[in-house]
């Protein structure tokens, strides 16, 4: 029973974007030993590494060994959590966070584009874009652009 409850965590744990991808190189004691010591949970492992050095004076390089870091990435992780407490040992997704080169006016001039001609393909769309504003798109961005303002429309 308790490999389901795992299991059923992992995957939240996963979907929250906050399952540690690398749990067996967590060595420390209290994770080989305590059941409530979870290597998997990302932001649990990070926290402690952070309090061992704070409140217990472990040193940084041996901490974050014992729990699968780079001491930059101790570094990373202790600014973060001053910064932003808890929250801020969630991991952030990498790149852009929004389609930062299919600006309001470029999808407005896509429109008017595709209203004068309704034959305009992704790919003809895409070297529209690419001549007018000399912004380099990827097709499936043009297209998931298009998709998410037609769904709001």
């Amino acid at each position: 029973m308790a490999h389901k409850g795992r299991d059923t965590k992992r995957k939240a744990l996963r979907h929250q974007g906050t399952l540690n991808p690398r749990p067996n190189l967590v060595t420390d004691l209290l994770f080989q030993t305590y059941d409530f010591f979870d290597a998997d949970d990302m932001i649990q492992v990070k926290y402690e590494m952070l309090r061992q050095v704070r409140v217990d004076q472990r040193p940084v390089t041996q901490a974050a060994k014992a729990f699968g870091f780079s001491r930059p990435s101790f570094y990373q992780a202790q600014l973060a959590f001053q910064q932003n407490g808890l929250t801020g040992l969630v991991p952030q997704k990498r790149g852009p966070r929004s389609g930062h080169k299919l600006t309001a006016d470029v999808m407005e001039f896509l429109h008017q584009a595709r209203a004068k001609d309704s034959t305009l393909g992704t790919d003809d769309l895409v070297q529209i874009v690419k001549e007018e504003f000399g912004v380099v798109v990827h097709p499936r961005s043009v297209e998931r652009q298009l998709s998410r303002q037609k769904k709001r429309r």
